[in-house]
């Protein structure tokens, strides 16, 4: 497996700096490019094809939400992952609902920085998982009444064993935990997943991980 190719969408030049500096020093990681703007950041993804990009909410030209926007309509788009803080609510819910893969703490120790953009990169986790599941539990708290009945229609046509996949998506659970209480293996929890994002048109597990809050399925 090659390096998870990285593009590091921020308008501040130290954060870009030491967010390359981190995943370069790791290793396992290629940083392809840099842009100081929203809309620089599409123009590279579309040319350097990265496996993940790292997107800040408050940036000039092309904020982080409209940016999300236009590299998940890419033609190959990569798996984006927002950079914010606890001030950036309303934006990173509606990043989440964009299809923002994750979201990374601009403080999150370094150690913890490759493993998250890893994960992204894989598909089978989402970023900062304490710091995702707050994020959704006040975005579901925010839209409960209106939303529960039709995220309950959404859910209708799931089988018992898919809808029981859902609900521990919904727990932040990996791949490996879900076959382990499911007594299955990876690979058919793999499958499972991706039935059932593509059932649900879903963009990614964090999309689902709501979805699953929205329906009460872990009430």
């Amino acid at each position: 497996m090659g390096d998870v190719r990285v593009l590091l969408v921020d308008d501040e030049p130290l954060v870009r700096f030491g967010l390359r500096t981190v995943l370069e020093s790791v290793g396992g990681f290629a940083v392809v490019g840099e842009a100081g703007d929203g809309a620089q950041g599409v123009r590279a993804a579309r040319e350097l094809v990265p496996d993940v990009a790292l997107v800040d909410i408050r940036m000039p030209v092309l904020d982080g939400l409209a940016a999300t926007r236009q590299l998940l309509a890419l033609p190959r788009p990569p798996q984006v992952a927002v950079l914010t803080t606890f001030h950036d609510d309303e934006y990173v819910h509606a990043a989440l609902a964009a299809g923002a893969a994750g979201f990374l703490l601009k403080d999150t120790p370094p150690r913890e920085i490759a493993a998250a953009v890893r994960a992204v990169a894989d598909g089978t986790a989402t970023l900062s998982p304490a710091v995702t599941q707050a994020l959704i539990d006040a975005y579901v708290d925010r839209r409960a009444a209106p939303r529960r009945a039709q995220a309950l229609a959404r859910t209708a046509s799931l089988s018992d064993r898919e809808l029981e996949v859902l609900r521990l998506l919904g727990g932040g659970v990996s791949n490996a935990e879900i076959a382990g209480t499911l007594f299955v293996s990876e690979a058919t929890v793999k499958t499972y997943v991706g039935r059932l994002l593509t059932k649900l048109e879903l963009a990614n597990r964090t999309q689902a991980a709501i979805l699953a809050h929205e329906a009460g399925l872990l009430d």
